[in-house]
């Protein structure tokens, strides 16, 4: 399953914090023509290096479908960005 959702809260110091949602379909469409190029190059990456294709790909995928569920804490000094994909 793709991610759905991405969730972003920015805390910032003596402030209010930023919070903003991504849906992840329309920015992939948006991007769909970089993502084609990434994945050509990493085609010919694999057959460059000599790595099977189809276990590559199916790794990619295998890690995208994971994403879901999985929350970033970034903290540096008193400002933090938490990152959350459902």
């Amino acid at each position: 399953m793709m991610p759905q959702l991405v969730t972003v809260r920015v805390n910032r110091p003596a402030r209010r914090p930023v919070r903003f949602w991504v849906p992840v379909l329309p920015v992939v469409l948006v991007l769909l023509p970089v993502l084609v190029l990434v994945v050509l190059a990493a085609i010919v990456a694999c057959l460059v290096f000599r790595i099977r294709v189809m276990r590559a790909l199916g790794a990619g995928w295998r890690v995208v479908s994971a994403l879901p569920g999985a929350r970033f804490d970034i903290e540096q000094g008193r400002s933090a960005v938490l990152v959350a994909i459902r």
